[in-house]
């Protein structure tokens, strides 16, 4: 069985002018596909932002964990990836910013 959980930052216009980041909520879902898409959608409708409040949110960087669980002999065990992922329309230069970014 898998499960995803993501983390990240988004980058966004702020109210006061220029642009900034912060970090973005966390989501989980049972498939990449499914955690892909509610992200796009949060940040399509500015609610990836954990609360910061951008005036508009221009894209993120997403840090996923991919946890694939198995039971042998009755044991539990747990494996983790993770994988980075950009979504939104971001320039190659404010993709560097937010890898610089990643906690």
């Amino acid at each position: 069985m898998k499960n995803y959980i993501a983390n990240g930052v988004v980058y966004g216009k702020l109210w006061g002018g220029g642009y900034g980041a912060y970090p973005a909520r966390k989501i989980e879902a049972k498939t990449k596909t499914e955690l892909l898409k509610k992200a796009k959608t949060d940040l399509k409708s500015g609610s990836l932002d954990s609360g910061m409040g951008f005036e508009y949110l221009k894209g993120a960087i997403l840090i996923i964990k991919e946890i694939e669980s198995i039971i042998v002999k009755g044991k539990e065990f747990k494996n983790s990836e993770y994988i980075e992922e950009f979504i939104g329309d971001l320039t190659e230069k404010e993709k560097d910013f937010l890898l610089t970014l990643q906690f």
